[in-house]
């Protein structure tokens, strides 16, 4: 049986979804090395950077389901919380 699975990376100006076809008990790092993004976007460490399954931290030995998304994260350029934050404290000062 063979699964049909997405392998996604995506950039503020792109979006990447490859579909790929893989033998039942296949993992997250089969879908990378099948999928091809490693030519495509060679900027990513795809080694180093996190991945999951359909919003999920997952680990590269993860296997697979049918229909699975597999998400390759960038890392942060800014911490949320401290965005928050920095935007919360400018508010309340008094405006002139």
């Amino acid at each position: 049986m063979t699964l049909t699975v997405e392998v996604v990376y995506a950039t503020p100006q792109v979006q990447t979804i490859v579909e790929v076809r893989l033998e039942q008990g296949a993992t997250v790092e089969d879908a990378l090395s099948e999928s091809g993004i490693r030519t495509q976007h060679p900027e990513i460490d795809t080694d180093a950077c996190r991945v999951g399954i359909w919003g999920r931290v997952a680990a590269r030995s993860q296997i697979l389901r049918d229909r699975d998304r597999v998400e390759i994260y960038r890392p942060l350029l800014a911490d949320p919380k401290q965005i928050r934050r920095r935007r919360a404290e400018g508010e309340r000062k008094p405006r002139r």
